[in-house]
């Protein structure tokens, strides 16, 4: 299929929608502030408004639009479901068809930053074509009406938003949700996925292991933490996505402190996500998922993974390279992933950085990406 044939697609928030987003974050009604002088009990309250008082007075989503905007988008159907996507093409003959898939809660607004370096790099042997899918039910893709959007089908979905694009061969990236989707694309398209790069692997130690080193007691001392204290927008969003979405799509002032938290939790800032990356940048995830009001279909991708959890582990044996930041939500050594992907041919372990790799590290994941590809070409 001719890729100037799929339907093109351009973000455009109508003005009043802006407008509403500012009344209500004006309208706030505010709860009291924790009783601790940390962030034990949450995002505090002075921090939040500051950065709603922001969202609401300085923040220019025209503008942040706009950056969107200056990327080519289309918006294909796919089994019956609108699939949003950025398509930078490279400027050099043979560059390398490479998708990149983000998770939650953040968007396709991640990858702005590297698109740049990866189509058009000083060496056009490094060159990829990139494609930026929106997840099902994520910013302006879709939202699935019946069950059955999960990982698998959405790696179904991407392989056939490529072939729709014109590539027959081609890499995959992603981390969070996007790590599982691209494990998903590699193992049950394996004929076509070139290598998959990651930046964040979920894996335990093999079964049976009772005695563990140092860098193994770190990792399962992470997870550990994850679980005790970190996990409950997890177990939340996994059984009662409907339920939650309620407050989220009404409060713009809440949807912002779901995300805000895991910006504080998941990201090498020093605990301050807003200082160290911009408010900007932060809200221009929130408002994605706020403009769309996807705040349960979001969430819903986290049922939809609880209703088929083996979809999780695919074994992959196409070539596969992983990229580790410290302040990722878990750090398994190459021993453990190498269960799961026994091709693993490049592992780094980073000494800044976290969850959101291509925000906070953009220079650092091209490096890599391209570092991990350049064999397979």
């Amino acid at each position: 299929m001719d890729a100037a044939a799929l339907p093109p697609f351009t973000v455009d928030v109508p003005d009043e929608a802006v407008e509403d987003l500012r009344r209500r974050l004006r309208a706030t009604r505010w709860p009291e502030p924790e009783t601790v002088e940390d962030w034990s009990q949450g995002v505090p309250l002075g921090y939040l408004q500051d950065l709603c008082t922001y969202w609401a007075e300085g923040y220019d989503w025209s503008a942040r639009q706009a950056r969107l905007d200056a990327v080519p988008q289309v918006l294909p159907e796919v089994d019956g479901l609108p699939i949003h996507l950025l398509h930078a093409r490279s400027p050099h003959e043979g560059a390398l068809p490479l998708v990149l898939t983000h998770g939650w809660p953040g968007s396709v607004f991640e990858f702005l930053d590297v698109l740049g370096p990866l189509t058009d790099p000083e060496d056009p042997r490094d060159a990829f074509s990139v494609v930026v899918p929106s997840l099902p039910g994520f910013g302006w893709s879709g939202k699935p009406t019946a069950p059955g959007w999960g990982l698998a089908r959405t790696a179904d979905a991407w392989a056939e938003v490529m072939t729709r694009l014109g590539y027959d061969r081609f890499g995959a990236q992603g981390g969070d949700i996007g790590s599982f989707v691209s494990a998903n694309l590699a193992a049950r398209h394996p004929d076509r996925v070139v290598g998959i790069h990651l930046n964040m692997v979920v894996t335990g130690p093999p079964e049976g292991r009772t005695e563990f080193s140092e860098r193994e007691q770190r990792a399962l001392e992470r997870e550990r933490h994850y679980r005790a204290v970190d996990a409950a927008y997890n177990q939340q969003q996994r059984t009662r996505p409907q339920t939650l979405g309620y407050g989220l799509t009404d409060s713009p002032a809440g949807q912002c402190a779901w995300i805000l938290e895991k910006f504080w939790s998941w990201t090498d800032t020093g605990g301050d996500p807003v200082g160290v990356l911009g408010a900007d940048r932060i809200l221009d995830h929130v408002s994605t998922y706020w403009f769309t009001r996807s705040a349960t279909s979001s969430a819903r991708m986290y049922w939809e993974m609880a209703q088929a959890p083996a979809e999780r582990t695919p074994t992959v044996r196409v070539p596969i390279g992983v990229s580790q930041f410290p302040s990722e939500i878990f750090s398994p050594p190459r021993e453990w992933a190498q269960v799961q992907f026994p091709d693993l041919r490049l592992w780094r372990e980073h000494e800044r950085g976290g969850h959101f790799a291509a925000m906070e590290q953009p220079e650092v994941l091209v490096d890599d990406v391209r570092e991990f590809f350049r064999p397979l070409r």
